[in-house]
């Protein structure tokens, strides 16, 4: 079997960020900005500078436009990288002019935004790096912050990854929990087909070789090989020689990506690209005009 699964790439529309902007102003600004209230004159403008302190890969730059966009609709918002670009240190990505309280009130969500989604993107890119020149691609999860999910895995598309379950509604992947309750890969995977859609991806998780050998007697389509080291999955792909597409998960850093990728995986899924992410360092510096 091929890999046909390709990054998605397009830019976040705002009604799908919206909400989330909105809330997380809410959660920082609340009644009022009470310092730039009580010392910045009403009618003051100022220009401001968007610099990032270290290398890195941009994620969440049309995020913090639309912050702005939403503080306050004279602020003007000029960006000079665009998300998915690799950036160094000191570099400025952004330049910003209007009314001074209102760009110190969005100052601090939308660098929340970019540092936290620009880390997601440049840890992704790191994975996808180490893969590079092989069939491998790097797949995020569900692990990600709740109520951010749409916007952490638009950071691991720009960091170059292939996004993998949305949600519970769009994949069938039978874990070691349903296995548990469901009492046979075999039966769970029969169950799976009759409920679903022809067009629904049926995936199933084993951790052994004789759960493996369960899933390939049923035909299943594709097979997660869950914490297997470099050598149990050559062996696995041994076994199963082209009959199912291969996910590893569990265990793979950035420094040993490339070795699972060179033992056959189709596929890598990553849960620490979106729940272990250090954020990429951001400052806004400001002057009055």
């Amino acid at each position: 079997m091929t890999v046909t699964f390709e990054p998605i790439t397009e830019a976040l529309a705002p009604d799908t960020i919206d909400s989330i902007i909105l809330n997380a102003l809410s959660e920082d600004v609340g009644l009022g900005d009470i310092t730039s209230d009580a010392v910045i004159p009403a009618n003051m403008t100022c220009r401001g500078k968007i610099v990032c302190k270290e290398e890195g890969v941009v994620a969440g730059m049309t995020v913090m436009q639309r912050v702005f966009q939403l503080v306050d609709e004279r602020i003007q918002f000029d960006a000079k990288v665009k998300d998915g670009e690799k950036v160094s240190a000191d570099q400025v990505v952004a330049r910003l002019y209007g009314p001074a309280r209102g760009i110190l009130k969005g100052e601090r969500v939308g660098l929340n935004f970019l540092q936290h989604l620009s880390g997601i993107a440049t840890v992704t890119s790191k994975f996808v790096k180490a893969v590079d020149g092989t069939k491998t691609k790097i797949l995020d999860t569900r692990k990600t912050t709740p109520g951010l999910r749409s916007l952490e895995k638009y950071a691991t598309r720009m960091g170059g990854a292939v996004n993998h379950r949305m949600g519970l509604w769009d994949a069938v992947l039978i874990k070691d929990t349903h296995l548990a309750l469901a009492g046979s890969i075999g039966g769970a995977l029969r169950s799976a087909r009759k409920a679903s859609s022809d067009d629904v991806e049926i995936n199933v998780e084993v951790s052994n070789l004789q759960e493996l050998e369960q899933a390939l007697a049923e035909h299943a389509p594709r097979i997660l090989l869950d914490n297997f080291s470099c050598g149990q999955v050559r062996d696995a792909m041994q076994i199963i020689r082209g009959r199912a597409l291969v996910e590893v998960s569990g265990g793979v850093q950035a420094n040993n990506a490339r070795a699972y990728a060179l033992a056959g995986a189709d596929f890598i899924s990553v849960g620490a690209l979106t729940h272990s992410a250090k954020a990429l360092d951001f400052s806004m510096k400001v002057t009055r005009y």
